[in-house]
């Protein structure tokens, strides 16, 4: 892999690991599309990078609700009441909505491992977060704050999280469809999507990083890899705070849109090879 490469996915991981339209998917799509054949050690440690480098990103936009967060669990626990602070009441339903991801993650593994190796089918998901983002806007009542939530929501939108462990299904995407589906206002539903990534990020990257030390010098390449973390770690940041902004008036139709129109070049493509 080349700087300039590192960089490009870079910035391809940061804008598609929180906009509604598959970081993963894209990780895969656009290698394929540019003809670059990357080896394997390479991409998974450059993916494992990238990963910790949007967690990053969220952690750092975050930070004040995630500190109130942790600061409401610590005297839940103590006061024995865990549920009569919001704070961490809203913990509490991160840890519920984080289950059924990782879950499925575990059960499905080597399934999903192959997933990544087929553009094509990669393509075809990306027209299943299309739908499921019109389906979102043509259901959704949007009459709900997040405070609102209950465990019934926290599962809900956590069995939707679980459907993006296959490339091409957007994470945020599916999240804040779950969301929506249960009536909560777009900007409500995607807040608590990027704060309920957290704990399946920080465990993805954990398992990632201890497949990682089996690679014999995994660190030779970490300087060309250092570029693309640091893109990846500011456009995360910067798509979190535009995607927020937008939701509060915008509609999720530009997104599916998006992801219809990558998916047929990709088969286009395909084909045509």
């Amino acid at each position: 892999m080349t700087i300039f490469q590192s960089m490009l996915l870079g910035l391809v991981q940061g804008l598609t690991e929180f906009l509604p339209i598959s970081s993963s998917g894209h990780l895969v799509i656009v290698p394929y599309l540019l003809g670059w054949d990357i080896p394997a050690k390479d991409a998974f440690i450059y993916d494992v990078l990238v990963q910790v480098a949007t967690l990053v990103a969220v952690i750092a936009y975050f930070r004040k609700e995630l500190l109130q967060i942790i600061r409401g669990l610590y005297f839940g626990v103590i006061s024995k009441a865990p549920l009569t602070d919001p704070h961490s009441r809203l913990g509490i339903f991160i840890v519920v909505a984080t289950i059924p991801a990782g879950l499925i993650g575990i059960l499905i593994k080597d399934i999903i491992e192959q997933a990544f190796d087929s553009p094509v089918l990669t393509a075809i998901l990306l027209f299943g977060t299309a739908g499921l983002l019109i389906i979102a806007e043509k259901v959704g009542a949007r009459n709900r704050k997040i405070d609102q939530m209950s465990w019934l929501d926290a599962l809900v939108m956590g069995s939707f999280q679980a459907l993006a462990v296959f490339p091409g299904i957007s994470r945020s995407g599916s999240t804040i469809t779950g969301g929506m589906l249960r009536n909560f206002e777009r900007e409500g539903a995607a807040r608590f999507s990027f704060l309920m990534s957290i704990p399946i990020m920080l465990a993805a990257g954990l398992l990632a990083f201890l497949d990682l030390l089996s690679i014999p010098d995994w660190t030779q390449s970490i300087l060309v890899f250092i570029p693309g973390f640091i893109v990846a770690a500011v456009t995360g940041y910067l798509s979190i705070r535009w995607l927020l902004k937008f939701l509060m008036k915008g509609s999720l139709y530009i997104f599916a849109i998006y992801c219809v129109f990558a998916g047929l070049i990709t088969i286009i493509i395909s084909t045509l090879r």
